[in-house]
């Protein structure tokens, strides 16, 4: 897979998003827990979000400017059933509001489920 260097793409929450603006970054509980943010490339957003959304409707999708991160970015392996050779972009830090240069509202499917970006 290749990787996009132009966008990077983030999940969360719309009340953890507004918080955020407050504060100026974002920081994910992963970045207490695993030490980096979970991010996809925008072809990957649809299977972090099936595995840790399922049927939820409170979330955007931040759009971000890997240049405005402010932090390493490491492509690494997601989770076993991932395929083999797919690596997800982790952000070792938190997350500036300022990198953030779209949000959208993210809303799975009438089954609960999340469909691929269609960008």
């Amino acid at each position: 897979m290749t990787h996009d260097t132009h966008t990077l793409v983030h999940i969360c929450t719309l009340a953890e998003w507004l918080s955020a603006r407050q504060t100026g970054e974002y920081r994910a509980p992963s970045l207490n827990e695993v030490g980096f943010i979970h991010l996809s490339a925008p072809e990957q957003a649809h299977l972090p979000a099936n595995r840790l959304f399922a049927g939820r409707r409170d979330l955007v999708l931040l759009r971000l400017d890997p240049a405005r991160l402010g932090a390493p970015v490491k492509w690494e392996p997601g989770v076993p059933t991932d395929p083999e050779s797919m690596l997800f972009p982790h952000l070792y830090g938190p997350l500036p509001t300022g990198a953030v240069v779209a949000v959208e509202e993210f809303q799975p499917g009438p089954d609960g489920s999340f469909a691929p970006l269609a960008d």
